[in-house]
């Protein structure tokens, strides 16, 4: 269904004509996003010609849609106001500035998280209209921001300083001791995540934590010292938001997550933390296959730590590169980065001042990512060797990382002709898969089944396949 007419909506046929997409290939695109949020669309080029020549507005999702296929095919994010949709949900223009002024951030950030809060009250409906709207060029401003600016001159904030730091319920004065408590609720979110996924209930906290605790505090009262503490908090449990949002298969909600922690981070003036944010968006840049983009921020996270992080930090900062050379296919620097990734790794010494945000990352950690490089620049023997270390110490601590762990040893050895031991790696993996909520860990496990289609009549994978097939027929 549309709203009434309101005349010609000449904006839209004008961007139409740039990106090159005619009514039926709009309709299309359209259609296909919806279906990958479980929406039953049915547009044509006749509903394309309707908004154009006769301003109708479609109901719901759908002018979201459309500014994430024309976005897509663009290469770069599509504000609604440009294809004359302005009338609609502003939602996805929330998260996305990345602010040069203190005050302007702390409003970004704090409409984020009341964003999250009105979708959850909707079944996750504002979230749902952002479907494929992920735009890996939104980063471009925020890592350039950041790079030529990694710290705010102060953040000290006077109790009258936004009225709305007194009407939201905040603390008229903020100490440690509040800051303290975000600390700890980060803490324990990393714990849940690690353990059961993203998507698990005690993770999903987060969001709320954000809304309930850390907005109120940063809309109150604080001396620059505290409030680089509590921006620092708040940059964690953030990007732990954006974090849960990614292994979800919530693109669109994770990239608002980052661009927010890493403005919080640089008036944390944390720069370590604003280079791990840098690296998370790394990876989910990598991860839907923008690799070059992902080198890109690897390297600006490397670029503005050298000589301020920890060695675990900087080894960590080479791993995230390593990971998005490899999808870029470039076998060479993907060695370089991942011998640098070893060798600050090795340089680093119990005593270091380590942020508590790196805690899981060790030698184990090094050698599965080093495996699934090895996996997708195709050399399964390499694969086989740093799976085998990654998976020497199994330990209940870290499950979802297992799991992964687990999958990529069934493609090594899939690919190494190995298909008894590819399926028994499998099944296990699926087996760790059932037991937590991660829509990442269940697309490796998809991906598993995918490359196992050649030998499909075999009755260890049609066993597999069966084990698999609630995992796979439950939304992630």
């Amino acid at each position: 269904m549309s709203r009434e007419p309101r005349g010609p909506n000449e904006k839209l046929g004008t961007v139409l004509a740039l990106a090159g997409i005619s009514n039926a290939g709009l309709a299309r695109r359209v259609n296909d996003l919806g279906a990958q949020r479980g929406l039953t669309l049915r547009y044509d080029k006749t509903s394309v010609a309707r908004w154009v020549s006769k301003g109708m507005v479609p109901q719901g999702a759908a002018p979201h849609l459309i500014a994430a296929a024309i976005g897509s095919k663009l290469g770069r994010p599509v504000p609604l106001h440009e294809i004359g949709l302005a009338d609609a949900d502003p939602a996805p223009e929330i998260g996305l500035a990345f602010p040069r002024d203190v005050g302007a951030a702390v409003k970004a950030a704090t409409d984020l998280y009341r964003l999250d809060l009105a979708g959850r009250r909707g079944n996750g409906s504002i979230w749902h209209s952002l479907a494929g709207s992920f735009a890996v060029s939104a980063y471009a401003t925020p890592a350039s921001r950041w790079l030529i600016t990694p710290a705010d001159s102060s953040v000290a904030r006077a109790a009258d300083d936004d009225a709305a730091g007194a009407a939201s319920g905040g603390p008229l004065r903020v100490g440690h001791s509040d800051v303290s408590k975000l600390r700890e609720a980060a803490a324990e979110a990393r714990r849940w995540d690690s353990k059961y996924g993203g998507g698990d209930w005690r993770s999903s906290m987060v969001p709320e934590c954000l809304r309930v605790d850390a907005a109120p505090l940063l809309l109150g009262s604080y001396s620059d010292e505290v409030g680089r503490a509590l921006f620092g908090a708040t940059a964690e449990l953030t990007r732990l938001a954006g974090w849960m949002a990614f292994d979800t298969g919530q693109q669109e909600a994770a990239q608002r997550y980052y661009i927010q922690a890493l403005r919080l981070a640089r008036a944390a003036a944390d720069v370590p933390l604003g280079g791990y944010v840098l690296a998370s968006m790394s990876l989910q840049a990598t991860y839907r296959g923008f690799a070059d983009e992902g080198v890109d921020l690897a390297q600006a996270a490397l670029e503005r730590n050298r000589g301020v992080a920890t060695a675990r930090v900087m080894s960590f900062f080479h791993l995230v590169e390593a990971r998005a050379q490899a999808k870029a296919n470039d076998s060479v620097a993907c060695g370089t980065a991942l011998s640098a990734a070893e060798g600050w790794l090795e340089r680093s010494r119990e005593g270091d001042p380590d942020p508590s945000w790196l805690g899981f990352y060790n030698y184990d950690r090094l050698a599965a990512d080093a495996a699934e490089c090895y996996r997708d620049l195709k050399a399964p023997r390499q694969v086989r060797r740093f799976t085998q270390q990654a998976l020497s110490r199994p330990t209940e601590e870290f499950v979802r990382s297992h799991g992964l762990r687990l999958v990529v040893s069934a493609v090594a050895e899939l690919e190494s002709g190995n298909l008894d031991a590819a399926c028994a790696a499998g099944a296990l993996a699926v087996e760790v898969a059932g037991r937590i909520s991660s829509a990442r860990t269940t697309e490796y496990v998809r991906d598993l089944l995918n490359r196992l289609e050649p030998y499909g009549d075999d009755p260890q994978v049609v066993e597999l396949r069966e084990r698999a097939r609630p995992l796979l027929v439950t939304p992630a």
